[in-house]
């Protein structure tokens, strides 16, 4: 069958569109880069042992981040144990179990209306709700993260619980197997990619917060065990970037900061491509 030669309008056209996305990729890349580049350049001769080991202390006239660092692991570490379940039920039940399709699609709405929603309002009710009645701690802070990150486990979940063939609950169900069965042993197991994504998602996000929890979490720098840290309050290490930068004027620790954030953004970016891919391969097998 013969083609119809293409036209040299249309041949102009398609090679304005060719030039105009490759100038969008290589701006897009050329900011990035330069963004990487520019944080390491500033912040990575600044970071030391000393700062990353000690606390800080006026009387010495030390700077450390060893508090903040801690105060990261322990928000993250407990916004985790709570919005994962919370996440991953809401989906599960959304996907597998209701039957009112108008309560579902509200639900869905609500969740959508969640995640596009200022953290500085997340903040100021975190506030209300949880400082008020709790003190400023972490754990204030991490109820505050457990409401921002739950649409993003439930939506990745369901997204994923959706890739789950039909037929293989079918078949699970002509061989016996009841509901809560199935749903254990064969639609889990073939979307755990999808809620490994979505936590990590929330991870990146959780590490990369300050305006939520500058409201709930406060900005002390001391170093405490898992439970006393909870229930204190503390600093993470973006809160701590501003509070040196705006507060302080200690720009050359922000840029260190900030660079250790930019790596730990990295190295999460990193696991979830590996993480996706060591499932895909496993589907294929």
């Amino acid at each position: 069958m013969l083609t119809k030669p293409l036209s040299k309008k249309r041949i102009f056209y398609e090679w304005i569109l060719k030039v105009l996305m490759l100038l969008s990729v290589g701006i897009t890349a050329a900011l990035v880069l330069y963004l990487i580049f520019y944080v390491f350049s500033k912040g990575i001769p600044t970071i030391t042992w000393e700062l990353l080991s000690t606390s800080p202390s006026y009387l010495a006239d030390r700077i450390g981040i060893l508090p903040d660092i801690l105060n990261t692991i322990y928000i993250v570490m407990a916004t985790l144990i709570i919005v994962l379940p919370l996440g991953v039920g809401a989906a599960v039940y959304l996907t597998e179990y209701a039957t009112n399709k108008k309560l579902v699609g509200i639900i869905e709405y609500a969740a959508e209306t969640l995640a596009g929603i200022p953290s500085i309002i997340y903040g100021l009710v975190g506030m209300l709700l949880f400082s008020n009645n709790m003190g400023t701690c972490l754990m204030a802070g991490a109820l505050t993260l457990v409401i921002m990150n739950l649409p993003t486990i439930m939506r990745t979940t369901q997204e994923s619980l959706k890739t789950v063939p039909q037929s293989y609950r079918e078949g699970a169900f002509g061989l016996g197997a009841g509901k809560w069965r199935v749903v254990r042993t064969v639609v889990l197991p073939g979307c755990v990619d999808g809620v490994i994504t979505g936590c990590i998602l929330a991870i990146g996000r959780i590490i990369g917060e300050s305006a939520a929890l500058l409201f709930t979490a406060g900005f002390a720098h001391t170093v405490n065990g898992v439970v006393e840290g909870l229930s204190s309050p503390g600093a993470t290490l973006t809160v701590a970037l501003y509070v040196y930068a705006k507060e302080q004027g200690e720009f050359a620790i922000a840029f260190a900061i900030a660079a250790i954030l930019m790596i730990l953004v990295i190295i999460i970016n990193f696991a979830a491509t590996l993480v996706q891919k060591y499932f895909q391969k496993r589907r294929s097998l």
